[in-house]
């Protein structure tokens, strides 16, 4: 039995082979590719009997040259060590150059991740160093690194609408919804918070720059029977003082209809947030006065504890230490404000800023807000 299998195994192997010779044999109908090297495998029973193999390291090499023979921008999000230039086509290269080269910082605001500070930024730098010669040279703008400029390159070079899923986002923390564009245009707006027997409010601008930033004491609020008369006084006094603006943001508070002990205090919100409405609308044509959602700002900074929003006041601290020690705050303060309210967030103290606080952070987190929901 062992003599017949060893014969027929040696026939098949020889048919294998037929019209082959040589110390390296062929197959005649080989699966491999014929530039890489056959090899064979000893048989260490017998000695005789020999399997052939490919030559795997120069698979391996053939393999990993064909892989890496051309890049793409999905390389280079992944590898930050590729350079920028070589992702691109020239053609890509002009068409991105000529947008950071000659679009204003409107125009930049309207590319993926380039709202706000970044589209200034790209507008200074090249003004101070003149026009970009390659995509590597446009790392060298402040806020601007290397992963976040393959998402630009490759939004300029492959735009997307996301039309749709902006105007959802938008209605997260904007009443009532309105036309995206209508707020990117804005200049500036009006961030107002009433309080118990306060109103402030905090003005700036795109450039997130406050301009003004006060809050005025309304004696008549929460007072007797909330007179309509007494109420309109005080609201029309705040009203006349205000700043002109694009549009004016007035805080929604959360106040829960199932806590009766704050009925009182949802009908004081409720009227003077109707009474700005009144008051604030023939100001300005069109008429642009919006709610913003108060809990949508207080997630925006974590300063939501289960159902309940915290004090604003130790990040209105540190956004004002940024803007003192830092070259690219996320606001900036100017010096006699800061020197007026440094006092007014330490903790314990009396001042009452807490409207102040949300005055501020409301705006920063509509520009900061309308920046991330264009993403």
């Amino acid at each position: 039995m062992w003599v017949v299998r060893r014969f027929l195994s040696s026939t098949v192997y020889r048919g294998h082979y037929a019209g082959q010779s040589g110390p390296l044999l062929r197959p005649r109908y080989g699966s491999l590719p014929a530039d890489l090297e056959l090899r064979h495998l000893q048989c260490t029973c017998c000695w005789k009997s020999r399997v052939p193999v490919a030559g795997f390291e120069t698979l391996n090499a053939t393999l990993t040259s064909s892989s890496s023979s051309s890049l793409s921008p999905e390389s280079c999000k992944e590898d930050g060590r590729t350079t920028l230039d070589a992702c691109y086509t020239s053609e890509q290269r002009d068409v991105i150059l000529q947008l950071f080269n000659n679009a204003t910082s409107a125009e930049l605001a309207s590319v993926k991740l380039l709202r706000g500070r970044k589209s200034l930024n790209i507008v200074e730098y090249r003004t101070k160093h003149g026009p970009f010669k390659t995509l590597e040279s446009v790392v060298n703008v402040p806020l601007l690194k290397h992963k976040s400029a393959v998402i630009v390159f490759n939004s300029i070079v492959n735009p997307v609408k996301k039309e749709r899923k902006v105007r959802i986002q938008l209605a997260k923390f904007i009443r009532p919804e309105v036309d995206r564009s209508w707020l990117e245009d804005a200049t500036s707006i009006v961030s107002i918070v009433c309080g118990t027997n306060k109103i402030a409010w905090a003005h700036v601008d795109r450039g997130m720059t406050v301009l003004d930033w006060k809050q005025m004491e309304c004696p008549n609020f929460l007072k007797g029977t909330y007179m309509a008369s007494s109420y309109l006084n005080d609201v029309s006094t705040v009203v006349s003082v205000l700043p002109s603006a694009d549009f004016y943001l007035i805080e929604k508070p959360a106040v829960s209809v199932q806590n009766t002990a704050l009925f009182p205090v949802m009908a004081h919100m409720r009227t003077v947030e109707a009474m700005l409405f009144a008051l604030l609308e023939p100001k300005i044509s069109p008429p642009e006065v919006l709610n913003m959602i108060r809990t949508a700002v207080g997630r925006h900074f974590d300063l939501i504890v289960g159902e309940s929003r915290t004090s604003g006041a130790q990040v209105v601290r540190r956004l004002m230490t940024e803007s003192v020690t830092q070259k690219f705050p996320r606001i900036n303060v100017p010096q006699e404000l800061l020197a007026k309210y440094r006092n007014y967030f330490q903790m314990g103290s009396r001042r009452g800023g807490e409207e102040l606080c949300d005055a501020l952070l409301q705006a920063v987190a509509f520009y900061e807000l309308l920046s991330d929901s264009s993403c």
